[in-house]
C-alpha cells in the first residue's frame, strides 16, 4: 500500500505522537509499503529515536504554540496538502492525532477521493479544559466531533477514548492500541550504578545536584538503598505531576522525574526532594525506567499512556489513576494498582504498599513483563494495515 501520514507533531519534539509515527513508518517500510510523512518543520537537530530510522518527510512551515513553544503548529492550506497528496498518490491517508493540520489534511484527502484513517491520540478536549482558555472546551468538542465524524475510520487506543468519541456522536470507531519495544524496555536494563547515583542526589549523566541548596536531600548513610519511585512524561499541567508531592516524604524512597516541559521550574520548587533528569531517550530512558521500583502516573487525560506500557515491559509495577488509558493497561492487584481519580491519599497508600513489600513487588514485576509480550510494534502495524484495508473498501459518506 501507499500510505501518507499527516502528523501534528514530529521531530525534534519527541512525544507519543512522534514516536508512534516513527514506529509505524519503520514497520510499514520493512514490510514493503510506501510511506510519505507530512509534518510541521521544527528548528534544531533530531533527537535520539532509539535506533529507528527517521523517514523522509515533506515539511511544512510551522509556528510555535505561545504557551508551549516546543510544540509547533503547521501552517498549510488545503490546496498545498492536496498537491502533496496528488504527487504521492496514496491509497489511504493516516491522520496522526489530527487537530489543525489533520483537519486540513482530511479536507485535502476528501477532495481527491482518498479514504482517511484518523488516529485519536491526544485528548484535546481535556487539554482545553485544563489550560483554562475561556470557551475553548466546547469549541474543541465541536471540532473533534466534526473531524472524526468525517473521517472514513477512527482508531481509538482505549475503552475510555471509545466512550469519549461515541459520546460526541462519532461512529465508525475501531480499537487500535500502541506497540512497545520489549527488547529495549526490559528488566535487563536495571542498573545498580544508576540507582546509587540517584540515591546520592546525582543526575545519572554525572552532574551533581545542589544538595546543599536544598534541591535534593541525600539518602541517610545508615539506611538501606532507597526504593526508587519514578515518573516519565511531559512536565505540563495536564499530566498532574504536582500530585506526586504526596509521595515526597515516604521514608527511604527517592522520587525521580524524567522529562521536561513548561512546568519543570515550578515542579522543582514544589518537589524539592526529587531528582529531575530532564528529557531522556533511547537506552538512557530504558535504563532509567528499568531502574525504578515503582512507576507512577497521575494524569487523568491520557487516551492510552505509552510510558505505562514501557514500565510494564521493564518489569516495573505501575500505580496510575483509574481513569483514561491506564485502565486498559494496568491490571489492579496483578501488575500494579489503579487508584481512585483525584484521591491522593489512595495514590500514596498504593505506592507505600508496593515499596514496603518486596515479595508483592517482585510478583507484580513478573506479571507486568508478561502482560506486554504480544504487544510488539510489528503486530500492531499488521493490525493497522487491516484497518487501512477496511477504510479503502468503506463506502463514501457525507
Amino acid at each position: 500500500m501507499r500510505v501518507a501520514i499527516i502528523t501534528e507533531s514530529f521531530l525534534p519534539h519527541m512525544n507519543g505522537v512522534t514516536g508512534s509515527v516513527l514506529q509505524v513508518a519503520h514497520h510499514l517500510r520493512r514490510t514493503g509499503h510506501e510511506v510519505l510523512v507530512v509534518a510541521p518543520r521544527s528548528p534544531g537537530e533530531a533527537v535520539d529515536v532509539s535506533g529507528i530510522e527517521v523517514p523522509e518527510a515533506t515539511y511544512l512551515t510551522s509556528l510555535p504554540l505561545p504557551s508551549y513553544p516546543e510544540v509547533r503548529v503547521a501552517v498549510a492550506t488545503v490546496g498545498r496538502l492536496r498537491r502533496i497528496l496528488r504527487g504521492f498518490e496514496p491509497d489511504v491517508v493516516h491522520l496522526a492525532s489530527p487537530a489543525i493540520l489533520g483537519w486540513q489534511g482530511l479536507l485535502a484527502a476528501d477532495g481527491i477521493g482518498v479514504p482517511t484513517v484518523a488516529v485519536y491520540q491526544t485528548d484535546v478536549i481535556s487539554y482545553a479544559q485544563r489550560y483554562g482558555v475561556p470557551g475553548a472546551m466546547p469549541l474543541a468538542q465541536s471540532h473533534i466531533a466534526r473531524l472524526h465524524r468525517r473521517a472514513t475510520l477512527t482508531l481509538a487506543p482505549s475503552s475510555h477514548a471509545e466512550r469519549q468519541l461515541a459520546g460526541l456522536g462519532v461512529d465508525r470507531i475501531s480499537r487500535w492500541g500502541r506497540g512497545v519495544d520489549a527488547a529495549r524496555f526490559s528488566p535487563a536494563r536495571r542498573s545498580a550504578r544508576w540507582r546509587a547515583q540517584v540515591a546520592a542526589g546525582v543526575v545519572p549523566d554525572g552532574r551533581e545536584l545542589p544538595v546543599a541548596a536544598g534541591l535534593v536531600a541525600p539518602a541517610p548513610a545508615e539506611q538501606a538503598e532507597p526504593r526508587v519511585i519514578g515518573y516519565v512524561g511531559r512536565l505540563a499541567p495536564e499530566k498532574q505531576v504536582a500530585d506526586l508531592r504526596v509521595l515526597s516524604d515516604i521514608p527511604n524512597t527517592r522520587l525521580v522525574i524524567v522529562g521536561d516541559g513548561p512546568e519543570r521550574a515550578r515542579l522543582q520548587r514544589e518537589l524539592p526532594g526529587a531528582v529531575f533528569t530532564g528529557f531522556l531517550g533511547g537506552d538512557a530512558l530504558a535504563e532509567a525506567v528499568a531502574s525504578f521500583d515503582v512507576f507512577v502516573h497521575p494524569g487523568e487525560s491520557e487516551t492510552f499512556c505509552q510510558t505505562v506500557q514501557e514500565a510494564l515491559a521493564s518489569g516495573v509495577p505501575v500505580v496510575a489513576t483509574g481513569r483514561g488509558g491506564p485502565v486498559d493497561l494496568v491490571r489492579s492487584s496483578v501488575d500494579g494498582w489503579l487508584y481512585r481519580p483525584g484521591d491522593l491519599d489512595d495514590l500514596r497508600a498504593r505506592v507505600v504498599d508496593l515499596v514496603g513489600d518486596d515479595a508483592k513487588r517482585s510478583s507484580f514485576a513478573l506479571a507486568a513483563r508478561d502482560s506486554v509480550r504480544s504487544r510488539t510494534w510489528a503486530s500492531l502495524t499488521a493490525q493497522l494495515l487491516e484497518h487501512y484495508r477496511r477504510a479503502t473498501f468503506a463506502p463514501a459518506h457525507a
